[in-house]
């Protein structure tokens, strides 16, 4: 107030002193009318019309505490409570009540619900986490499809196998995890490979394969739909792109032979959006690693040569486009939802 006062007296506008302070004008002029009125903002103690007295929540407790209600929850309580023509509270007040007395825990032989963190995985540099899942493409024959086995670099987004089979087996799915680890060339190095909980991931061949081959399998969390986000928008990508077929596909070889245009395309020619400067075919990984036949790359890691357009015109166009940024890890969790990292 005296702050106030003495600005609005040396000539300061009282309505931008007062929104100087957080204060509006109205709120001012009420504290100058009672000067001894304190700031009702945070003292303010609204209390409900409808508030239960002492004495009724007393005899709510005492009513949820007899041996007829002490087993069941308030939403039991109160409908048989209305049966007898007897009402006390809401369920909801019921609840607020008991939780205030300390009387609502965890009842019964199950277990409480716990939330653990999900254990992650860090990729740094490409082929240390893989994520990989099985889409449905359709075929002439109503209710028949054939199956895409799809494996993807979380790192670079390079696509290290693609196969399209007529079924869906574990014994496919290591037949394309196979080919992949093979064609990569990462024997004896670590690997991660995350995928839902679908029949043929968690299949006895798939898991015996991946144990011999030294990868460590991580799952989704159960019924979490969105644990598996680099596959699924993989799959947007692949079902939505131009090339993609208007009509069914008639035979498996039609198929395999668009998913291979795909996957060139994918890797050689498309740059996904979160590194809009590299290919994934082509991704340099971090120490000056490369992709084993991958084609020459003359982008370095985090670098590119600026358009000429450009030369001589940062004042005015800014640092230059967006994306020149090598990404510093990827990760994903074990359990858990996958998640970038830069």
């Amino acid at each position: 107030m005296a702050w106030l006062s003495a600005a609005c007296a040396g000539g300061a506008r009282r309505e931008a002193a007062c929104r100087a302070v957080g204060l509006s004008v109205r709120t001012w002029q009420r504290w100058q009318q009672d000067a001894a009125q304190a700031d009702g903002r945070t003292t303010a103690v609204h209390r409900p019309a409808n508030r239960l007295s002492d004495p009724e929540r007393q005899r709510l407790l005492e009513v949820a505490n007899t041996p007829e209600f002490r087993s069941l929850p308030p939403s039991q309580m109160v409908p048989a409570l209305a049966d007898r023509g007897e009402y006390l509270a809401s369920e909801s007040t019921v609840y607020r009540v008991l939780r205030a007395a300390d009387q609502v825990e965890h009842r019964g032989r199950a277990r409480p619900p716990t939330r653990t963190a999900p254990k992650a995985h860090r990729a740094t540099a490409p082929n240390q986490l893989w994520s990989w899942d099985i889409t449905y493409l359709a075929t002439t024959v109503q209710g028949m499809f054939f199956y895409l086995y799809l494996i993807l670099d979380v790192y670079s987004r390079k696509i290290v196998g693609l196969e399209v089979f007529a079924a869906e087996s574990a014994e496919h799915a290591t037949t394309v995890v196979g080919r992949a680890y093979l064609r990569e060339g990462i024997a004896g190095q670590p690997l991660v490979l995350h995928s839902d909980n679908g029949a043929p991931m968690k299949g006895a061949t798939l898991l015996a394969t991946l144990q011999k081959l030294g990868v460590v399998p991580s799952f989704s969390r159960p019924s979490v739909s969105n644990d598996n986000p680099y596959s699924e928008a993989l799959f947007r990508t692949l079902k939505y792109v131009p090339s993609y077929p208007s009509k069914p596909f008639e035979a498996l070889e039609q198929a395999r032979d668009w998913a291979l245009g795909f996957q060139h395309w994918y890797n050689e020619e498309h740059k996904p959006s979160r590194d809009q400067v590299r290919y994934p075919g082509r991704a340099p990984p971090r120490r000056g690693r490369r992709y084993p036949g991958a084609p020459p790359c003359r982008l370095r890691a985090g670098s590119r040569p600026a358009p000429r357009a450009l030369v001589g015109s940062r004042t005015r166009l800014g640092p230059g486009p967006r994306g020149l940024a090598q990404p510093a890890q990827r990760r994903s969790s074990e359990g858990g939802s996958l998640t970038d990292v830069t």
